[in-house]
């Protein structure tokens, strides 16, 4: 496998606690998915912190940022039933990957972590084939 792209965010999760207070700003960054996940969560600061970081981090891992229309919500992180997180991204975004980096096939890596002030987030795609 090639790396061909890596992003990495860090997050102050008081600014997290502050937006969360606007319903209007979950609606725009986080998926059904993970509102409805949050709602198992005790710390949810937290979990909005490391889902914003994953999704900045992963922006700048295929080196576009939040341009070239895309948007918050076409990315969205799940944890698998062993509790690792996964980015799960849209078709767009998919398609865009492989047109850009002239690939077929690619894998991505995705690394979170949290103490009581900071969240951050570690991407690394990797080129399968």
């Amino acid at each position: 496998m090639q790396i061909i792209g890596n992003g990495v965010d860090i997050i102050d999760n008081i600014r997290i606690k502050n937006s969360i207070k606007n319903i209007n700003f979950i609606k725009r960054i986080y998926s059904n998915t993970e509102v409805k996940e949050s709602k198992k969560v005790r710390n949810k600061i937290n979990f909005f912190a490391k889902r914003f970081a994953a999704k900045e981090a992963f922006v700048k891992s295929i080196g576009t940022g939040f341009r070239k229309n895309i948007n918050f919500k076409d990315i969205s992180v799940k944890n698998n039933k062993n509790g690792k997180p996964q980015l799960i991204i849209n078709k767009k975004i998919k398609k865009m990957i492989k047109k850009n980096f002239k690939m077929t096939d690619f894998k991505i890596f995705l690394s979170l972590s949290d103490e009581k002030k900071h969240s951050i987030a570690f991407v690394i795609i990797n080129k399968i084939k």
